[in-house]
């Protein structure tokens, strides 16, 4: 009997055994199963947010259309010349009134400058109007190339083609430029066209002077050592470069006379009169020329309510700022002698102001 007792007693302890390994391992199994279940949906809403991130990347990674930019990049000129302080100061400008963060940087100006933003390289940029216009149309150094998406901000003051040469040269006349050394501009610059079209109206080319491709600085610096004879620039006057000359040389300007003026124009109709005023360099009589616009171009990927902003912090504060040109940058002949299509964004804030196209 002990012994059968000993064996039903051995039977139930084995039979309680394997119902809890039975149940322990229903256990495991579940919570295995649930920390599967778990591990799938975390990972179904990781990559759920891994996608919203990616759609996230691929919409900062451009500049869609009416995004704001963070940064702007406007081209001016040498810094001998009036387009690199004048663009400072509006760049200061911009940067204020709009919050993007613009900054001005020197370059060799009006052809390079356009070139530039064609290529994406920077948003503004100072041009002169013949040289955009040129641009637009395929002619001049874009012969065969035209741009197509480079559009005009707003004209800012004119730049006169100044013909400098010291009093005691015996350079009285552009005739007289004939087997000289000339400085004609950097090259890629508006100055360096208008030199070519002013020998032309002359009757002379490149080929009759010693042509020097100069920036304004090493130019006057030039006539300074008497390494050039004379120097055409063409900028804003009082142009910096020309009166940083007359702190050691005494000054002449050349004048161009009436009668190539009118051929001048008649052939080249972005120019127009222009007079450098006794006082100007010391000069004691007025000097007759020739000038052509500055202005500001900018790219066609800027929005238009951007470009609106920035025309608006361009005009609204010319008052402000201290460059002697700044005087000419005024809403009510913002278009004057632009030739190539304004921006939307600048037209829509002309068209508020009731400012009309020449």
């Amino acid at each position: 009997m002990k012994l059968n007792k000993f064996w039903l007693l051995s039977a139930f302890l084995v039979f309680v055994l394997v119902l809890a390994a039975c149940g322990n391992g229903g256990d495991t199994g579940d919570e295995g199963a649930e920390e599967d279940t778990g591990t799938e949906e975390e990972t179904t809403e990781e990559s759920g947010t891994e996608e919203d991130g990616a759609e996230e990347t691929t919409d900062d990674g451009g500049e869609a259309e009416g995004e704001t930019p963070d940064f702007l990049t406007l081209l001016t000129g040498g810094t001998s010349g009036t387009y690199y302080p004048l663009g400072g100061e509006m760049a200061s400008n911009i940067s204020d009134e709009t919050g993007i963060q613009t900054d001005a940087l020197s370059s060799n100006a009006s052809a390079d400058n356009i070139i530039d933003l064609q290529n994406g390289e920077a948003e503004l940029g100072m041009v002169q109007t013949d040289t955009i216009a040129q641009a637009v149309e395929g002619e001049g150094a874009f012969e065969g190339d035209p741009v197509d998406n480079v559009l005009a901000l707003g004209a800012l003051y004119p730049e006169t083609v100044q013909i400098v040469t010291t009093a005691d040269s015996g350079i009285e006349s552009v005739e007289d430029l004939e087997g000289m050394t000339v400085s004609v501009g950097a090259p890629g610059s508006g100055t360096f066209y208008n030199a070519e079209q002013i020998l032309e109206i002359h009757g002379l080319s490149l080929d009759d002077i010693d042509a020097q491709n100069l920036d304004f600085g090493e130019s006057t610096g030039g006539i300074q050592d008497g390494n050039i004879d004379a120097a055409i620039i063409t900028g804003g006057t009082p142009t910096g470069a020309v009166e940083e000359l007359t702190a050691t040389v005494d000054v002449r300007i050349l004048p161009v006379e009436q009668d190539m003026i009118d051929q001048l124009i008649e052939q080249y109709p972005f120019y127009t009169e222009d007079t450098v005023e006794a006082g100007t360099y010391g000069i004691e009589e007025d000097v007759t020329t020739v000038a052509v616009g500055a202005m500001i171009a900018v790219t066609d990927s800027l929005s238009e309510d951007v470009v609106y902003d920035i025309t608006a912090a361009i005009y609204e504060n010319a008052e402000s700022m201290a460059h002697a040109r700044a005087a000419d940058i005024t809403v009510d002949t913002a278009l004057d002698g632009i030739g190539i299509d304004i921006h939307p964004g600048a037209q829509r804030y002309f068209d508020e102001q009731g400012v009309e196209s020449e």
